[in-house]
């Protein structure tokens, strides 16, 4: 991991863009990382278009504004691809992960020309597979971890297992169902 990485997240209210955004602060945090998680607030709506970001950092970060150049940005919601310019200021050197049963080289004509990594993860079957419902944020977490490297993903997946177990426990269907969802997503990122 580079001084500090930043990611921008793109999704829609209800898809749990912002809590996977808050999720990967708090799995950092754990690491011994510095962190911020936002959210930009507009007129929230389950459905409207929603942006989070992360920053994570070695040394304290006194930076506090939106990222307008971040190394990663991640796509919850592919139908964002139309309406949202999700590579703006996108740094060539990092890359662009998009919910998509697609392979990523179909979508890259859909990235305004981005010359950088596309990688992709089919959240929705991973989800439905080991959650029984559409929650894209787990799959979509996982596969941030896998590619950005910001936290050891080893260690990524026993600080998760922590946070589900102190949550969840009650619900140990829902503490596997998420770790399978975890793991499964870092095994199946696609790259281009």
């Amino acid at each position: 991991m580079k001084e500090m990485t930043e990611i921008r997240w793109h999704g829609r209210g209800g898809q749990g863009a912002k809590t996977a955004c808050l999720l990967l602060a708090d799995a950092a945090f754990a690491s011994g990382l510095y962190v911020q998680g936002f959210p930009e607030y507009g007129p929230e709506r389950m459905g409207a278009p929603i942006t989070a970001y992360n920053r994570i950092s070695k040394t304290p970060c006194s930076i506090h504004s939106f990222i307008y150049d971040p190394d990663y940005v991640v796509v919850v919601d592919e139908s964002l691809l139309h309406t949202v310019d999700v590579t703006a200021g996108l740094n060539p050197e990092g890359g662009i992960i998009i919910n998509s049963h697609k392979a990523p080289e179909e979508l890259r004509p859909m990235l305004s020309g981005y010359p950088g990594a596309v990688y992709t993860v089919d959240a929705r079957r991973i989800s439905e597979e080991c959650l029984g419902r559409y929650f894209p944020n787990t799959p979509m977490l996982a596969a941030v971890v896998r590619v950005s490297q910001v936290v050891d993903p080893h260690e990524f997946v026993a600080n998760m297992r922590d946070s589900y177990h102190h949550k969840f426990a009650n619900k140990p269907q829902v503490i596997e169902g998420n770790m399978k969802a975890l793991t499964t997503a870092m095994k199946e990122v696609r790259k281009a």
